[in-house]
């Protein structure tokens, strides 16, 4: 004994098809509401850490990734902007101070540089180049360490709460789309 069942699957299709489309077009949103969670502890981390120019908590930044994403993925970064504020790598993982430093006129904090040495080129920065710029800073007579003051590393606690929010906004964009 045998026995037929069609089935007409063409609305199941189309159903699906369009919360495909609905999944795709929600990726973004919620990667956003995920990144805001992780950028807004970023920010609430530099405002505890003592404030000198203020460049740092300026500098903070979530932007969209292009390059990174695609069809039903998006992709956000959380960071701080090097060229506003170069010393957040500083701030971040620490650092061994080699040489004495001074607020200039317009509150800049900026390393002494030796007598004679003014007017001279600067030297260029890195371990290869060390004696040139001892040689045209005034160094410590003992390297200071500057212990870190991690601002993005400990949001990283709150990936939960960024999972959360992103699945929250994901679920609720699917569900304007059915």
């Amino acid at each position: 004994m045998s026995f037929k069942i069609k089935v007409d699957l063409a609305g199941l299709n189309g159903y699906l098809d369009r919360m495909n489309e609905g999944v795709q077009a929600a990726a973004r949103p919620a990667a956003q509401a995920g990144a805001q969670v992780l950028y807004n502890e970023v920010q609430a981390n530099v405002k505890k850490i003592k404030r000198k120019t203020g460049n740092l908590a300026s500098a903070i930044y979530q932007a969209y990734s292009e390059n990174n994403s695609g069809p039903a993925r998006a992709t956000y970064h959380v960071s701080w902007n090097a060229r506003k504020a170069p010393h957040g790598h500083l701030v971040e993982y620490g650092h061994l101070q080699r040489y004495e430093y001074y607020k200039d006129e317009q509150g800049k904090i900026r390393p002494k540089v030796r007598a004679g040495m003014e007017g001279k080129p600067r030297p260029k920065s890195g371990s290869r180049n060390r004696a040139a710029l001892d040689a045209y800073y005034v160094t410590l007579p003992n390297p200071k360490q500057v212990a870190a003051r991690p601002f993005v590393r400990p949001a990283m606690s709150k990936f939960p709460q960024a999972v959360d929010a992103a699945r929250k906004v994901l679920l609720q964009q699917i569900a304007k789309k059915k």
